[in-house]
């Protein structure tokens, strides 16, 4: 049974590797791949005329090497699957794929059922930034220099994709952006279901 699809994208610090997570907990045959993973390494990313590495670009990413792993994960989950309480959605093997420039990236355009684009405002962004940290760790000024204007530029990329994206407050709790999700994936995989 076709693999179905599921990208989690938006900005910085948004919730996309927790919601994922969560959803593969509860969701059967349900594999995920970060788009974290394929960053090159820091000696390989571009540094503008401020002295910020450029990391919140594609460059910065090894795209070529994450498609080859969603091609292999997709390609191992064709096989007879394990029985759930799920209902219909009980066969078909899920993927989600979450990152902060998935739908920027043309080649992924046409895998995706269903699409999530995790939004917070920028006072709370920056906040949540100020709290992770980062190898390499944010220089002076990183976010106002760089990873605040790379995502109002991405995010204005995407406004005129050509399929359907749901976007997401992530202000919201961790528990509602997960029923959220939930309940418009168990939808979707059963109007898939009966399309087999």
């Amino acid at each position: 049974m076709k693999t179905f699809v599921v990208g989690i994208s938006g900005v910085t610090n948004g919730g996309k590797t927790t919601l994922a997570k969560n959803l593969q907990k509860h969701l059967p045959n349900c594999s995920v791949i970060s788009q974290d993973d394929f960053f090159k390494p820091e000696s390989e990313i571009e540094t503008d005329k401020n002295g910020f590495l450029q990391y919140d670009v594609l460059e910065a990413l090894n795209m070529e090497k994450m498609m080859s792993a969603i091609s292999c994960c997709i390609e191992s989950q064709q096989h007879p699957l394990v029985s759930t309480d799920l209902g219909n959605a009980e066969e078909i093997p899920i993927l989600i794929i979450e990152g902060f420039l998935l739908f920027n990236y043309k080649p992924l355009d046409t895998l995706w059922n269903r699409s999530y684009f995790l939004t917070i405002p920028y006072e709370e962004c920056k906040r949540r930034r100020s709290t992770r940290v980062y190898q390499p760790p944010d220089s002076p000024g990183y976010f106002d220099g760089h990873v605040w204007p790379m995502y109002l530029k991405h995010r204005r990329e995407i406004e005129d994709t050509t399929w359907e994206i749901v976007y997401l407050d992530g202000t919201k709790s961790e528990e509602d952006l997960f029923s959220e999700v939930y309940e418009d994936l168990t939808q979707e995989l059963a109007k898939q279901k009966f399309k087999y």
